[in-house]
């Protein structure tokens, strides 16, 4: 889990996906659309992928991906940024973890 964390937190948006996911890719693409330049970690292709991915589920994430990260805060899932942007919040919790500028 502490490794986990510690790439959460490594910078400003940091996205845990599989490469498989087409949910992940679309939550790129959204952080991506506001002009973000997120880590990505695809779990199927880390050598520590199983590991890195228990711990996500360990924390919450069901299902394990995407688990997205913004200014080391564990945001959740697809559901979680989805609703940021349809409220409107989630271009201003990007401008606050200066993962953009505007």
């Amino acid at each position: 889990m502490d490794m986990v964390m510690k790439l959460g937190a490594s910078t400003a948006v940091v996205i845990f996906t599989k490469s498989s996911c087409c949910i992940s890719h679309s939550i790129e693409t959204l952080i991506r659309s506001f002009g973000a330049n997120p880590i990505v970690y695809e779990l199927d292709t880390h050598p520590n992928g199983k590991k890195m991915e228990k711990a996500l589920m360990e924390l919450g994430c069901h299902p394990s991906v995407p688990a997205i990260f913004i200014g080391k805060e564990l945001v959740g899932g697809a559901n979680e940024i989805m609703s940021l942007n349809v409220r409107g919040k989630l271009k201003q919790l990007l401008i606050r973890a200066n993962a953009i500028w505007v």
